[in-house]
């Protein structure tokens, strides 16, 4: 086995609008273990990448700790990239953030990363509506670690030492809609058909965007008796819509059935196309998004596609009335305008 990747690439393949292959989206070859979801992730985000035409320079990847968090070394290799503590990622980049808001931020983390010892962290980055894209890999377990049942385990789920857990699980994706989070979806790492369109969407979304994937764990919890193996998945998997994310001044193509259709417009013109398949569900509506996740449970459903969504959130830097230019690039002149500018300031506190 090596671990040395083949530089050699097909003399035709396409290119996009900025002149790249596919293959300069990619990372390092992948440690993981053979079929891990995870994989199929970091796959999704270089389709993903490369289809948007963004310059991977433009776009700061981070992460915390664990198989999920490994995963950034293994896309986007010519992108700024910072794999932070356990945990603490959310924290680093909103640091980033204020500091550069012009960059495109794309958070990894795990299920125990991000509902575990990254709980704080996750509730605050979400109330704040920082300005990034956050992938969960959610299987249910630490991978690291040799497969102990993570906060997202279900209850009655059975690992591959034959432990039923016994605890109610944390459904992130219904704590980020209650938290406030202003887009909120759902994926399995096995359909990339619907993960694509989605990690588009969040990347044009103004706020936090969360997207919280199944990505089952080959060698702990892909068992008989695991709610997060390939098979459980497969044939309990329930989708709110098929979507296309259509860029502005880019015409709909796709075809639906007349009356399914529903159209969400982007602050940038571009918008999100959902063919419904779940009428009682409106991804705008944050009661009825809710409901569609508990009926789903109810049921032994896994939810996916668009969950919700808040066209017009206002995101930090707005809330905060920062400075228009990125904090990195104010020259000394605007960060020390002067004894006058400081007089009236002091005159304006009397």
């Amino acid at each position: 086995m090596t671990y040395v990747k083949p530089k050699f690439r097909h003399p035709e393949l396409p290119k996009n609008k900025l002149g790249y292959t596919v293959d300069y989206y990619e990372g390092a070859l992948s440690t993981l273990c053979a079929g891990c979801g995870h994989d199929s992730i970091s796959a999704a985000v270089v389709q993903t990448c490369f289809e948007m035409n963004i310059e991977p320079h433009r776009l700061a990847k981070l992460s915390g700790i664990g198989c999920s968090s490994k995963t950034p070394a293994y896309f986007l290799s010519n992108s700024h990239g910072f794999n932070s503590v356990h945990g603490r990622m959310p924290s680093v980049a909103t640091g980033a953030n204020l500091a550069n808001k012009d960059l495109i931020y794309f958070g990894v983390s795990g299920d125990g990363d991000t509902a575990s010892i990254g709980m704080g962290q996750f509730v605050h980055v979400i109330r704040r509506n920082l300005n990034m894209i956050y992938i969960v890999m959610n299987n249910g377990c630490y991978g690291l670690t040799k497969g102990q049942d993570s906060a997202t385990a279900d209850e009655g789920s059975k690992n591959k030492t034959g432990h039923v857990n016994l605890f109610e699980g944390i459904d992130l994706s219904s704590l980020a809609i209650e938290l406030g989070a202003t887009f909120v979806a759902q994926s399995f790492s096995g359909d990339k058909a619907q993960l694509t369109p989605l990690i588009k969407a969040a990347i044009k979304h103004p706020g936090f965007a969360f997207i919280n994937v199944i990505s089952p764990c080959v060698t702990f919890n892909n068992n008989v008796g695991s709610t997060k193996s390939y098979d459980y998945v497969r044939h309990h998997i329930e989708a709110t819509s098929t979507m296309d994310f259509v860029p502005e001044m880019t015409e709909i193509t796709a075809s639906y059935d007349e009356g399914s259709l529903k159209t969400v417009k982007m602050h940038d013109g571009s918008s999100i196309a959902l063919h419904k398949l779940a009428q009682d569900w409106d991804p705008l509506d944050k009661i009825s998004a809710m409901n569609a996740i508990q009926h789903a449970k109810q049921k032994h459903e896994i939810l996916t596609g668009l969950l919700y969504m808040q066209p017009e959130s206002v995101e930090l830097h707005q809330l905060l009335n920062t400075s228009n230019k990125p904090l990195n690039t104010l020259t000394k002149k605007e960060l020390c305008p002067g004894s006058v500018a400081l007089a009236d300031i002091n005159a304006g506190l009397r």
